[in-house]
Parts: C-alpha cells; sequence; structure tokens
C-alpha cells in the first residue's frame, strides 16, 4: 500500500494514494505529451491563486455541514482549480491511445471521484489544517513552482511544491513536487505497472480504481 495521502497532495494528485493492488516499480518510460499553454505564468498571479484555493479548500473542510456537502465544495474546487482531465491523461500516458473510448470516459470519472473521496474520506484527520506560503520561482516559460508549507494539529510541517500553468486561459495546478519527486510521474510509472502486470488490460486497472472507491465511500461513512 502507498503512503496517506496530505490534504494538499490528495487534492493535486489523488492517484499517488490509492491501494492498488500488485504495484511494482515500472521499469519503463511512458511517452506521453502534455501541452501547455505558452504564455509566461506570472509568479505573483500564480503565488495568489495558490493562496485562495488553499484557503477555499481549508474552508471548505473544516465548516460544519454534513460530509456530503462538504464533499460537493471540495469537488466544486477541485474542478476549478485542478487540471484534473490533463493530469489523469498524463498518468495513464501511452495507454491513453490503447483504451477505448468507454475506458478512457470511465477512466476520467473514476480518477476525478478517486481525487474527491481521498479528501472527503479523511475530513477528521484533515481538521484545523492550515498553510502559509513560501518561494515562488518562474519554472519554465510557460508554468511557476509555488512552495507551501502545511501544518495540521499535532502533525509535523511539511513543505510542498505547487506546479501552476495556464490552462485554456485559466490557471490551474498541473502537477505536485514532494521531496523533489514529481507525484505525476511516480503514479503514471505505477499506474503503467499495474497494467503491464495484466497484460496490457486497462480493464485491470479500472478495476483496482473502482475498488478503491468503494472502500473510500466505505470509509467516508463511518
Amino acid at each position: 500500500m502507498l503512503s496517506r495521502p496530505t490534504l494538499l497532495a490528495a487534492l493535486a494528485l489523488p492517484a499517488l494514494f490509492l491501494a492498488l493492488p500488485a504495484i511494482d516499480p515500472a521499469t519503463g518510460h511512458v511517452g506521453a505529451r502534455r501541452a501547455f499553454a505558452q504564455a509566461a505564468v506570472d509568479i505573483g498571479r500564480a503565488s495568489g491563486f495558490i493562496q485562495s484555493t488553499g484557503q477555499e479548500l481549508a474552508a471548505a473542510i473544516n465548516t460544519p455541514g454534513s460530509t456530503a456537502a462538504r464533499r460537493d465544495r471540495v469537488a466544486a474546487i477541485v474542478r476549478r482549480t485542478v487540471d484534473v482531465p490533463g493530469i489523469a491523461r498524463f498518468i495513464l500516458g501511452r495507454w491513453w491511445r490503447v483504451a477505448t473510448p468507454a475506458e478512457q470516459q470511465e477512466y476520467l470519472r473514476l480518477f476525478e471521484e478517486t481525487l474527491v473521496r481521498n479528501v472527503s474520506a479523511r475530513f477528521g484527520e484533515y481538521q484545523g489544517v492550515s498553510f502559509t506560503l513560501g518561494r515562488s520561482q518562474q519554472r519554465t516559460e510557460s508554468d511557476a513552482l509555488v512552495n507551501t508549507v502545511i501544518q495540521r494539529p499535532g502533525q509535523p510541517a511539511f513543505s510542498l511544491d505547487w506546479r501552476v500553468a495556464e490552462v485554456n486561459g485559466q490557471l490551474k495546478v498541473v502537477d505536485v513536487i514532494a521531496e523533489g519527486t514529481s507525484l505525476r510521474l511516480t503514479q503514471r510509472s505505477e499506474y503503467s505497472s499495474v497494467i503491464q502486470r495484466n497484460n496490457g488490460s486497462i480493464a485491470a486497472l479500472l478495476a483496482a480504481m473502482r475498488n478503491q472507491v468503494s472502500q473510500l465511500s466505505s470509509r467516508e461513512s463511518r
């Protein structure tokens, strides 16, 4: 089983924390391409975007209310601020072209649902979460890195770097860097390994994702 998610890592790349069966380290590179806008991302805008997104997410989690209502608020924030389709396609890599149209659509649906459920199943763990901005820097001509320090009551603080880019004219989170490691690259390797272990079957990955959604849903209802 992979390590348990933090709130903000779960927001950007929930797939990293799926308890998928039979995951071995991948040995090859996946040749997916990801197109970003060519316009430079202003560092100040990127920092403000991450700050407002984090504050909105923390408020959605910490505000009293039913789990379903808070989950809906989290889902709305995720859809608006995270490039979920782009991240999902990048992670699936070359297997996206192997999947049927029906499998592609189910994969995108399950990816988003897992993202949201990874947060909502852990609402209790995230109570009182807060963060502060660190140093921001231009990463390339088309994206920037925004550093944050995440704090939870009774837990050690930790640092995450958020990769922000313009997608269709809007700022979006497109990756998270934890301890120098790109989470979407890590998960791309693991998803590819699951598929390869099952003779190139996209259905095997979808089955594992459906099982994860079911487990998270059960945990949420406790």
